[in-house]
């Protein structure tokens, strides 16, 4: 892994974020991988050639495959989504060689469709999403191969643990080992 790489994955990487502000379908489509991106041996039997399809997961959406289902959500989302704003943090990059993986946070600002008697935004949101992005080489640069995100559902510590409270109640007095609270099966 050079610098380099890890730079070109970054900017492919925002770029992503970047278009879906924009709206800019044309130039997310170009983002994904395509099967015209990946060449093959001349002599290759088409059978044995490495499988291309993307994929992706919104937060609680099933998975996505196939350049066609995963286009389709992004114009779903683009065409009602008036205002949306990703700020990442957390922003991990690891090259190998032609694959590469970020992990990120998206702290994401979005807004819906004005009220009907107005021009004005809807009401803002903001939501934490954590996301893995898996882009691989190709002649015209890194592209996006899969994309998987799941909503942060513990803001913080306290309310991580907060949680597993809750949980360890849940599983009755005693050791918390099983549902019986004694390591023992219900």
């Amino acid at each position: 892994m050079t610098t380099t790489d890890t730079d070109a994955v970054d900017t492919a990487n925002r770029s992503f974020y970047e278009a879906q502000e924009r709206g800019d379908f044309e130039e997310l489509t170009a983002l994904w991988l395509a099967p015209e991106d990946v060449s093959y041996a001349e002599d290759a039997d088409p059978d044995d050639a490495e499988d291309t399809s993307i994929s992706c997961v919104h937060p609680g959406w099933p998975v996505l495959t196939g350049r066609g289902e995963v286009l389709r959500s992004y114009a779903l989302i683009m065409a009602n989504t008036e205002y949306i704003q990703f700020f990442l943090t957390d922003v991990r990059i690891s090259v190998v060689a032609d694959t590469a993986m970020v992990t990120c946070t998206e702290n994401i600002l979005s807004g819906g469709p004005a009220p009907e008697d107005s021009d004005e935004l809807g009401p803002l949101v903001g939501q934490r999403v954590v996301a893995t992005n898996v882009f691989r080489r190709t002649r015209d640069g890194w592209k996006l191969w899969s994309h998987h995100a799941s909503p942060v559902l513990a803001e913080s510590d306290d309310e991580s643990d907060a949680l597993e409270d809750t949980l360890d109640d849940a599983d009755g007095p005693g050791d918390g080992g099983g549902p019986g609270g004694d390591g023992s099966p219900a």
